[in-house]
């Protein structure tokens, strides 16, 4: 989840008194990301720290977002929330902040003719937060809403995508949601808050990101009062290493007229990496996010009509149901391949995850042909160009480079060269090392969960019928598929009630 403060009094200047000399300066750790764009009028900045939700303390959970959410979205000792969204109004400018499991990060944009006051009242928010009780129980509150109603009971595609990380990763520090939990959100404290941001908003963790129109004076002043920040670098959890064994299955038990799948697994392969971008192009032949074209959609879409969409992932990908484009700034260590089914009648949930595991199968199989291949790498080649199209966004890949150790000219360039170079044997290579779909986690939210999980355990067939006519080939790969094998047995399969979801 993103918090926002949008709609700001010029600070003071601090005067310094008494007679003891100075000492020297603190610095940051790390050296700024810089992007300048002089044609640019706004700035835009990223102020990034490794804060993300696989900190919080057992029992806590909720406790990195919660922090976060008070800097974004709470008073500072300068200013209080109302009082700062009242002079951010006529600048027409905010910033916001995103909270994952690895990292959390600030992001703002204003134009130029704004930045001195604008700067003053990000660095306050950041630097020094007020941590009241009264911001504290309200965003504590609106996050345990967003978990116990809104995720529960407005949104099964994003409900389904959290079940599917929760059983991937449970019992690793990615094993919850940033958001946390029911149980770990009731347990904190303004005072745990507190401490958190004291440990692990330092100066020796904090990366520093500026693009668009500035100038050397805006980025000194950056880097001097984010300085001010206390000394640190707290060791953070080794990356999770989930290993799966055959094919696991949880079914959200929820009333509705539709069904909500997900399935995934561990991919061991990362951003910057020799086989990343040649997977990248299977993947996106595979089931390209929001893409008409792709192979998914059009089995499970465009022939048959049974949903609005399918989509396959090699990172993170959240708020899908809002994005065309992958976000930046919610790198991780470790990711999964996913796909996304979005919600089908529940008469058709077996026939339509059936559909999909076995075009998965197909592609870690057979790979891509060559026409397929040359068609998604022509194709890419020209939709890469909109990964980042403004200079926010730009900023914010950059700051990721960081993150996965790519240097410059950082991924954007070298997916730009990649698609350029790279051959069908690598793409198939790739896919034969990294595609292992055998074993992976399925999770289902639909209202049918146990009859839903008998028919898979079973192998029963699932005929699949149509309310207008279908070609004949169409017909004729429907009866494979609805006899095609998951190999699914009844004791991996776990049934939860939806009101249980996101408790502990």
């Amino acid at each position: 989840m993103r918090y926002l403060a949008m709609a700001a009094l010029a600070l003071p200047a601090i005067a310094c008194t008494g007679t003891r000399p100075s000492p020297s300066p603190a610095t940051l750790a790390q050296p700024p990301v810089l992007l300048p764009v002089p044609e640019d009028p706004t700035i835009s900045f990223s102020i990034s720290f490794p804060a993300g939700s696989q900190l919080d303390p057992p029992g806590k959970e909720g406790l990195a977002h919660l922090t976060a959410a008070l800097m974004a979205e709470g008073a500072t000792t300068r200013n209080s929330y109302a009082a700062i969204l009242e002079q951010l109004y006529p600048m027409a400018a905010g910033w916001e902040v995103r909270v994952d499991v690895e990292q959390v990060t600030f992001t703002g944009r204003v134009h130029r003719d704004h930045v001195d006051t604008f700067t003053g009242l990000m660095l306050d928010a950041v630097v020094r937060p007020a941590f009241t009780g009264e911001d504290f129980e309200r965003l504590r509150q609106r996050t345990e809403s967003f978990l116990t109603r809104t995720l529960r009971y407005s949104s099964d595609e994003s409900l389904g995508k959290a079940a599917l990380y929760a059983e991937v990763f449970g019992g690793t520090p990615y094993g919850h949601l940033p958001e946390g939990t029911v149980a770990g959100l009731a347990a904190l404290t303004p005072e745990d808050v507190r401490r958190f941001h004291r440990a692990h908003y330092t100066r020796d963790t904090a990366l520093l990101g500026v693009g668009g129109g500035f100038d050397a004076a805006l980025v000194a002043r950056l880097q001097r009062e984010l300085a001010a920040l206390p000394p640190g670098r707290p060791a953070l959890p080794p990356a999770p290493r989930p290993q799966l064994e055959g094919r696991r299955v949880v079914i959200v038990e929820k009333p509705g007229p539709a069904t909500a799948i997900s399935f995934g697994f561990p991919l061991a392969v990362r951003r910057g990496e020799e086989d990343f971008y040649p997977l990248w192009v299977a993947n996106s032949w595979l089931g390209e996010h929001r893409n008409s074209s792709s192979h998914l959609y059009q089995v499970i879409r465009e022939a048959r009509g049974l949903n609005y969409g399918d989509y396959s992932y090699l990172e993170h990908f959240p708020e899908g149901g809002l994005r065309t484009m992958p976000p930046p700034n919610v790198p991780r260590r470790q990711q999964l391949f996913e796909v996304w089914i979005r919600p089908v009648p529940n008469d058709a949930a077996h026939f339509a995850l059936r559909a999909a595991v076995r075009e998965v199968e197909r592609l870690a199989r057979e790979g891509l042909d060559e026409s397929s291949f040359n068609l998604t790498r022509a194709f890419l080649s020209k939709y890469s160009l909109h990964f980042a199209d403004t200079t926010a966004t730009r900023l914010g890949y950059a700051v990721d480079d960081r993150f996965y150790g790519i240097a410059p000219p950082g991924h954007l360039a070298r997916f730009r060269r990649a698609m350029a170079e790279v051959t069908l044997a690598q793409v198939n290579a790739s896919v034969r090392r990294h595609l292992r779909p055998e074993a992976m986690v399925i999770a289902i939210v639909t209202e049918s969960a146990a009859a839903l999980a008998a028919a898979l355990a079973s192998e029963a067939a699932s005929p699949i019928t149509y309310a207008t006519p279908k070609p004949p080939q169409v017909l004729a790969e429907d009866e494979i598929i609805a006899r095609y094998p998951l190999g699914i047995r009844r004791e991996d399969i776990r049934i939860v009630p939806v009101e249980e979801m996101f408790e502990r």
